[in-house]
C-alpha cells in the first residue's frame, strides 16, 4: 500500500498541489489524469522523491524500488541494447566483479547470484523490449548519438521496463511512440506485476491497462475504481448530483433572503430573520460547473470543391536524388475524405504527408492537384518553434498581415484565444494551448485539406474529444497520423497502410489493424507471390465498393454530425430548464413553456436524423454483405 496525505507544492509562488491525498492499493495499475497544468507531473515527482513537497507525507513499504521515467533522453556512445542492460546496476556490477575476483568463495557467490537473476538471459529480454518499442536488430547496436530525441526517449522507457521496479511511474510514455509501439506497450503494461502509476491522455490505454483512475483537480486528488469510461460515468453522476444540489441550494438561499428582506425590520420577526441570516452565512456554496475555454476548436469552412482533390499516379518521392523513400504511390483524395496513415515510424508516413502538403516534389510519376487547393499541415515542430516572447495575437497578426484586426481576433477566438488569453506570452501557455495556437495558425486561410501529424501529443482527454468533434464538423478533407486509436476510430473512414516502401488501402477497421500488429491474424502483407494477385483484386473490388457507397457514407456522416449538434442544443435546453439562473442567450429569457416546445421540436429533428442514419447504415451493411 502506498499512501500520500495532504501533499502541498508551490511552484513559482503558485500553489499547484493543495492537500492531495490518496491510498494506492498494492499491485494496482493507476491512471493519473487531470487537465493540462493541473499538476500531474508535479505530483508524480513528489511521490518519487524527485521534488520536495512543502507539506504532507508519502508512506510506502521500506526499500520499495521506484522506477520513474525522467524526461531527459539518454545520450552517449553506448548502443540502445547496452544502455538497457546497464540499467540493471546489480547485474552490471556483478559481471564486472566476476572478471577480476580471485577469492573462490566470492566467485561462487557471484555466479550463484547471476544464475538466480537469470543474468545470461537478460540480453535476450532487453532485446525483446527494444524490439517491441520499434528497434530492429541493427538499430539496437547503433550509437545513441545517431538517434533523435524521441527515439532516445524510447530507450529510456525500455531501460525502465527492463529493471521491473516494484513501483513503476510513467509520465506520458506513449508520447514518442507510434501506434504499433503503443499497442506493444499496452500489452506489456497489462501484464506488469508491480504497482503502476501512469500519466496518460490515451483513452484506450486508460481503459485497457489501468484498474483505477486518480483524478487531480484543483490541487486535490480522488481515486475511482475502474478504467477511464468508468471514471467518466462516475464523475458525470457526481456532476449531476452537484448541479441538483446547487439548484436546490440556490432556491433555499433565495427563500431565506426573501424572508430576511421582508421581515428583517419588523420587531416581532427580527429574531427569526436573524437566524436566517446566520443560516445564509453558514451555507457553503456548491460550485457551478464551468465551461472550459481550453476545449475550443473551430476549423473554418473552406467551401465546396469538386472531386478529386488530389490524384497520385505511380509516384516516387524521397529526399535524396534517386533514393526514393516511397514508390508506386497511387492515391486519390476527395473532399470530405477522412484518412488515417498507418505504419511504423520510419516507414514514410511523414514523407507522404509532406508530398501532399507540397513540401516535397515527386521524383517520378504524376501528381494532379488544383492550384486553388489550400492545405493546412500541422506538425509538432510548429508547436516547438513558436516564439515564446510573443502573444497569440502577435503570431496571428504576422501570418494575416492584410486582415482586419477583427478577422485576426475571430480566428484566434475559434481556438479559445480571446480577451487576455490572446495577449499572454506563449511561454506561459500550456502544451495543449500551444498546440491549439499552432492549429489556429495553419487553418487561418480555411484549408481544403488538413494534414495532422500527431495532433494530440499535448492534449488531455477532454481536449482530444473536443478536437474529434471539431474534425467531424469540419467540411474539408482530413489526413491524420496518430497513435491515438480512439481518435482514429472516431474520425477516419479510410485507412492507408504505409510499409515496404509504398502505400496501399487497408481493407479493415482499426481493430483489424490492431489484430494484425499484435499478430492475432496472419498479416496479409506477408503473403507470397501466389496470393498477391488475389490481394490486389480484393483491394480493387473494395475500392469500387467504397465508390458505390460514397453517397451513403456521406448521408450517414452528415446525419451523425447533425444528431450530435441537435443533442448539444437539447442538452443546453435541459440545463436551462433545470438551472434557469445559469442559462445564457435566448434560453435565459425563454419561458418554461417555450423551452418545452423547443425541446419537443428538437426531439422530432433528432428522430428524423436517426432514421436517416439508420437507413444509410443498413444500406451500407447490406452492400458490404452483398
Amino acid at each position: 500500500m502506498i499512501n500520500f496525505s495532504n501533499i502541498k507544492v508551490r511552484l513559482g509562488g503558485t500553489v499547484v498541489l493543495d492537500g492531495a491525498t490518496a491510498a494506492l492499493p498494492p499491485g494496482a495499475k493507476i491512471g493519473l489524469i487531470g487537465r493540462n497544468g493541473a499538476g500531474k507531473s508535479t505530483l508524480m515527482r513528489a511521490l518519487s522523491a524527485q521534488l520536495e513537497s512543502d507539506d504532507g507525507s508519502v508512506d510506502m513499504p521500506k526499500d520499495t524500488r521506484i522506477g520513474y521515467l525522467a524526461q531527459e533522453a539518454p545520450a552517449g556512445q553506448q548502443s540502445p541494447l547496452e544502455t538497457v542492460l546497464a540499467a540493471n546496476d546489480e547485474r552490471d556490477k556483478l559481471l564486472v566483479e566476476a572478471e577480476v575476483a580471485t577469492d573462490p568463495q566470492r566467485i561462487s557467490d557471484i555466479h550463484e547470484r547471476l544464475n538466480a537473476m537469470d543474468a545470461h538471459a537478460e540480453p535476450a529480454r532487453a532485446a525483446r523490449i527494444l524490439s517491441g518499442l520499434g528497434f530492429d536488430e541493427e538499430m539496437q547496436a547503433q550509437s545513441l548519438e545517431s538517434f533523435s530525441g524521441g527515439w532516445r526517449m524510447r530507450v529510456a522507457l525500455a531501460a525502465l521496463l527492463f529493471v521491473e521496479p516494484e513501483m513503476l511511474m510513467l509520465d506520458e510514455p506513449s508520447n514518442h511512440l507510434d501506434l504499433e509501439a503503443t499497442l506493444w506497450l499496452e500489452n506489456f503494461l497489462r501484464d506488469y506485476r508491480g504497482t503502476m502509476l501512469v500519466i496518460s491522455h490515451e483513452r484506450d490505454l486508460l481503459n485497457n491497462v489501468v484498474d483505477h483512475i486518480l483524478h487531480l483537480k484543483g490541487g486535490k486528488t480522488k481515486l475511482y475504481p475502474g478504467g477511464y469510461d468508468a471514471f467518466e460515468r462516475q464523475s458525470a453522476e457526481q456532476a449531476a448530483q452537484d448541479a441538483a444540489s446547487r439548484a436546490k441550494q440556490i432556491a433555499q438561499r433565495d427563500k431565506l433572503q426573501a424572508y430576511v428582506n421582508r421581515w428583517g425590520a419588523k420587531a416581532h420577526t427580527a429574531r427569526q430573520a436573524q437566524s436566517r441570516v446566520k443560516a445564509l452565512a453558514r451555507m457553503a456554496p456548491v460550485a457551478a460547473a464551468m465551461a472550459d475555454p481550453t476545449l475550443v476548436f473551430g476549423f473554418p469552412s473552406p467551401g465546396d470543391m469538386k472531386p478529386p482533390m488530389i490524384l497520385l499516379d505511380d509516384i516516387s518521392v524521397g529526399y535524396e536524388e534517386d533514393v526514393p523513400i516511397l514508390s508506386r504511390l497511387s492515391l486519390r483524395i476527395d473532399p470530405e475524405d477522412r484518412i488515417a496513415f498507418l505504419g511504423r515510424n520510419g516507414n514514410g508516413k511523414t514523407t507522404l504527408a509532406r508530398l501532399l502538403a507540397r513540401q516535397l516534389k515527386p521524383m517520378a510519376g504524376d501528381m494532379a492537384i488544383s492550384g486553388k487547393t489550400r492545405v493546412g499541415y500541422f506538425t509538432q515542430y510548429q508547436v516547438e518553434e513558436l516564439d515564446g516572447s510573443d502573444s497569440p495575437l502577435d503570431h496571428m497578426t504576422r501570418v494575416m498581415p492584410d486582415a482586419k484586426p477583427g478577422a485576426v481576433r475571430a480566428q484566434l477566438g475559434r481556438f479559445g484565444f480571446s480577451g487576455d488569453k490572446a495577449m499572454m506570452e506563449v511561454r506561459k501557455l500550456s502544451g495543449g494551448e500551444r498546440a491549439r495556437l499552432a492549429l489556429a495558425l495553419i487553418t487561418r486561410d480555411a484549408p481544403h485539406l488538413l494534414i495532422l501529424d500527431e495532433p494530440t501529443n499535448h492534449l488531455d482527454v477532454d481536449a482530444r474529444e473536443a478536437l474529434v468533434q471539431a474534425l467531424n464538423d469540419y467540411s474539408g478533407a482530413v489526413v491524420i497520423v496518430s497513435h491515438d486509436r480512439h481518435m482514429l476510430e472516431l474520425t477516419a473512414d479510410r485507412l492507408i497502410l504505409i510499409e515496404d516502401g509504398t502505400a496501399t488501402e487497408f481493407d479493415g477497421s482499426i481493430d483489424d489493424y490492431t489484430d494484425l500488429v499484435l499478430r492475432k491474424n496472419e498479416p496479409a502483407t506477408k503473403e507470397r507471390s501466389g496470393t498477391r494477385k488475389n490481394a490486389k483484386l480484393a483491394r480493387r473490388d473494395a475500392a469500387e465498393a467504397r465508390k458505390r457507397t460514397q453517397e451513403l457514407r456521406k448521408v450517414a456522416k452528415q446525419a451523425e454530425a447533425e444528431i450530435q449538434k441537435l443533442e448539444k442544443e437539447r442538452s443546453a435546453i435541459d440545463h436551462a430548464m433545470f438551472a434557469p439562473a445559469d442559462a445564457t442567450g435566448d434560453l435565459a429569457t425563454a419561458t418554461m413553456t417555450e423551452l418545452m416546445i423547443q425541446r419537443a421540436r428538437l426531439d422530432d429533428k433528432i428522430t428524423e436524423q436517426e432514421e436517416k442514419w439508420t437507413q444509410a447504415s443498413e444500406a451500407l451493411e447490406a452492400s458490404a454483405t452483398a
